[in-house]
């Protein structure tokens, strides 16, 4: 996200990511991606992602792509347009299965709201936005947080690692 907290610009554009881009720096991204089993997205997300036409985005991961006006499977993408909470919970209770969600405000804040999140990683991009598409909606529920770990790379960019905290 911006460092102002915009994750697009007031036209959708991501552009200003390029800033920090470096050949050969993906910003621990690999080594992440190999931790993870599923991911789950946000159907203008996926949009954007294939827009790249990258020849098999997400090889190897089960993917859920929400939508409510999508359906059915195709490629390795599997259009779901049922109840969020419910596909989280159910992929949850499976056995060794970490999950990746990508994707924008609303769809972080209904896991938020249902305290589905366990740990948010949160990559500055040393630019003001000003205006644009938020991270995280003005309504988003109160959530506890613990700093697990800061990295800041020469680009600017700096990554915040943090592990929500449950309510008890």
């Amino acid at each position: 996200m911006s460092l102002d907290g915009y994750i697009a610009d007031q036209h959708g554009d991501i552009s200003f990511l390029k800033i920090v881009e470096e050949k050969g720096e993906d910003y621990g991204y690999q080594e992440f991606f190999s931790t993870i089993d599923v991911v789950i997205l946000g159907r203008k997300t996926w949009d954007t992602i294939l827009s790249y036409n990258i020849p098999q985005p997400y090889e190897g991961k089960q993917i859920f792509v929400i939508s409510h006006t999508r359906k059915g499977i195709v490629g390795n993408a599997r259009y779901y347009g049922k109840e969020l909470p419910a596909l989280i919970r159910k992929l949850k209770a499976e056995s060794g299965l970490d999950i990746f969600i990508d994707g924008g405000s609303q769809l972080i804040h209904t896991l938020l709201k249902e305290h589905l999140i366990d740990r948010l990683t949160i990559s500055v991009i040393p630019v003001l936005l000003g205006s644009g598409t938020p991270l995280f909606r003005p309504d988003v529920p109160l959530q506890n947080l613990r700093l697990t770990q800061v990295r800041n790379f020469h680009t600017g960019l700096v990554q915040l690692e943090y592990e929500v905290l449950t309510e008890k």
